[in-house]
């Protein structure tokens, strides 16, 4: 399988990604430059975290209209497999593959940590391979993570099943205290009403080795592949 990596200027997270895909997975991947049009080479892209054109204006909005994201369109609109990590969903909301917004942390801290995930969509190209109720544990890094949405739309990625990860304590339990960003009911991330766009404020691509710390972001990855080769 082959895995596209976008690269615009101020993504940072690219390097991790290429090394969690290739060396950890074993995968084929390149960088895709901001300026390409054209993705059909790919069975799988990545929008990486970063800070994209240095979040002018605000987070992703400039990088909405970069050439390559209307590739990115034409890409999910077939089905294939698209991943914003952080950055990257900022950006997929921008462009509209995505509902909600991302508002700046309610502590107004940008924070740097582990965080607790409960799977909330098991069935999912990108949580396939894990359990209803599942806890995952992966670092977050933003400062504009903080999951906001109206009520009609919240309420529409409730009933349709797109609520893919919500902030929780370690044994899985939703609270306050375990969200780390003011996200609206803890969401952590979405995907699509297809099911085969996915964006999530926390990292997996640095949890994919125990030398940092976990490699829980595996399952994700691992889903993610395993739908590729069942396809």
């Amino acid at each position: 399988m082959k895995w596209g990596i976008l690269v615009f200027p101020g993504t940072w997270s690219d390097r991790d990604c290429m090394h969690a895909l290739t060396t950890v997975l074993g995968q084929s991947a390149r960088y895709v430059d901001h300026r390409e049009t054209e993705l059909s080479e790919f069975d799988a892209v990545i929008l990486p975290g970063g800070f994209s054109y240095g979040d002018h204006l605000r987070c992703g909005a400039v990088a909405r209209f970069a050439p390559v994201m209307e590739a990115v369109t034409r890409f999910a609109d077939r089905g294939g497999l698209v991943l914003g990590i952080c950055n990257g969903f900022q950006i997929l909301q921008e462009a509209r593959l995505l509902p909600g917004a991302l508002l700046r942390n309610d502590s107004c801290e940008f924070r740097c940590e582990w965080v607790h995930l409960r799977v909330e969509r098991a069935e999912s190209p990108f949580t396939r391979e894990c359990r209803p109720g599942q806890v995952l544990r992966i670092p977050i890094s933003h400062g504009e993570g903080n999951f906001y949405a109206d009520p009609d739309t919240l309420q529409s990625l409730e009933q349709g099943g797109q609520v893919a990860f919500r902030y929780s304590t370690p044994d899985g339990r939703v609270t306050g205290d375990a969200n780390p960003n003011g996200s609206l009911r803890n969401i952590a991330g979405i995907v699509n009403a297809r099911g085969n766009v996915l964006g999530m404020m926390p990292h997996p691509e640095r949890a994919c080795e125990p030398l940092l710390g976990g490699a829980d972001g595996l399952w994700i990855l691992r889903s993610a592949l395993g739908t590729l080769v069942a396809a």
